[in-house]
């Protein structure tokens, strides 16, 4: 994955927020970042690659996320995307025994709200 850097926006370890993924294009506004914005009321912050057990989990919960939607230009994602999830939704399924691994370099710093530092570092992966 690409070193690029947000501009202005904080990983959960005080750095400068790297890029999550450009393939699959992930993040609110679909820049390859998970960045933080007051307008994305699900906060899709974390940036995790994704699980077939995650992927599973999301659609028992009634997001599916491995459905290609082409009208939404989606292509599904598939075990070993990356894509930036809302905290919430990746505390839930860690809570539930699902939490799919976390690159904490790509994951906003407004994440910590939600999610503890120590947790998220115990499903950490390199960038």
């Amino acid at each position: 994955m690409s070193t690029i850097e947000t501009q202005g926006q904080q990983n959960v370890l005080g750095g400068p927020l790297l890029a999550c993924s450009y393939a699959p294009l992930t993040g609110y506004f679909r820049t390859g970042c998970c960045e933080a914005s007051d307008t994305d009321g699900g906060m899709h912050l974390v940036c995790a690659k994704v699980t077939a057990s995650f992927l599973d989990f999301s659609k028992a919960r009634g997001n599916d996320l491995s459905t290609p939607r082409p009208e939404y230009r989606f292509s599904g994602l598939k075990p070993g995307d990356r894509w930036c999830l809302c905290a919430y939704r990746w505390l839930e399924a860690c809570e539930a025994g699902f939490a799919p691994p976390v690159v904490l370099e790509s994951t906003h710093i407004r994440t910590l709200a939600v999610i503890r530092l120590d947790l998220l570092r115990r499903h950490a992966v390199g960038a």
